[in-house]
């Protein structure tokens, strides 16, 4: 019963709220309340500050949230060499990763490593890059898998697969001719781009400074904050669009979209998982093992 209440606990110390503790572990919300009453009463400390609905941890609750997260680590190591001891593989990982990785890439791995293992849950979190980066620094997620190009000193990036980003437009667009532009035309282009945070932003940027360029050069029609967005707005207008070449594979064989050649060369990029450093989660070293295994032709090792 300890180990539910601080459980109960730490669920609400991440989610910062009683109520969607208790939507996430099936309780309701007095329930959620009268655990940590007990855990108070147990310390004989305060662990939540109180402010209507919302919630924060005391001095004393934050040095129970730090020993929480040690011990849920511990327990999830102790499984999973229990596991593998009975040759076993259980468990869940809370995997975290970048919008046109979740949405392109991911769901083939996914269902292959699904049907090897079958036992191990996988909670997977969308969000740009920015987002993934941050959700592993705060513990929300254990493995991440991202597209951009900044890198943060308190995470390990690990390159698995190679990608491009192109300049696309509609097929019949006017605007194209001999399928490429100079840099002249590509500032008087109008453009929907991804939104700030992304990765693939943050590549396009990259490209543009080495031609002597910024976003503030170009004309720029909207942001979205998705691929699939910004693929149907490109089919319904003259707008032209850089994306993922791995996100536009049917459009181009179904001959919707068409790729713009560009000054300079390709722009290449990877995918990278990312871990905190010095920090080994057995399931999200096992799930980095069977990609490199299963797609060699897509790694970069």
């Amino acid at each position: 019963m300890f180990d539910f209440r601080l459980k109960v606990f730490y669920t609400a110390a991440k989610q910062k709220s009683f109520s969607r503790a208790a939507e996430e572990l099936f309780i309701s919300q007095p329930a959620v309340s009268k655990h940590i009453r007990i855990l108070e009463d147990n310390f004989k400390v305060k662990l939540f500050v109180r402010q209507g609905s919302k919630i924060s941890l005391t001095t004393d609750g934050k040095v129970l949230f730090r020993y929480s997260e040690e011990i849920f680590s511990l327990y999830r190591k102790l499984q999973f060499e229990m596991d593998k001891g009975a040759q076993k593989n259980s468990g869940h990982l809370k995997l975290g990763a970048s919008t046109t990785i979740t949405q392109y890439v991911l769901p083939n791995i996914l269902a292959r490593f699904h049907k090897q293992y079958p036992d191990i849950q996988i909670t997977l979190m969308n969000g740009n890059t920015q987002q993934i980066e941050l959700a592993l620094l705060q513990k929300e997620i254990e493995l991440g898998v991202i597209e951009g190009r900044t890198k943060k000193a308190e995470l390990k990036y690990i390159p698995f697969m190679k990608d491009e980003i192109v300049l696309l437009t509609r097929k019949d667009n006017p605007q194209v001719q001999d399928g490429e532009i100079d840099l002249e035309t590509l500032k008087k282009i109008p453009l929907a781009i991804r939104e700030f945070g992304s990765g693939t932003l943050q590549v396009i940027k990259h490209y543009l400074k080495t031609q002597h360029l910024s976003l503030a050069d170009l004309n720029v029609d909207l942001q979205l904050g998705s691929t699939e967005g910004i693929k149907t707005y490109m089919q319904k207008t003259s707008c032209f669009a850089f994306l993922s070449l791995n996100s536009v594979l049917e459009e181009l064989q179904r001959d919707e979209l068409t790729v713009v050649e560009l000054p300079g060369s390709a722009i290449h990029r990877f995918f990278h998982f990312i871990t905190p450093h010095g920090n080994k989660e057995q399931l999200a070293e096992m799930f980095m093992d069977f990609v490199f295994k299963n797609f060699p032709l897509k790694g970069s090792k």
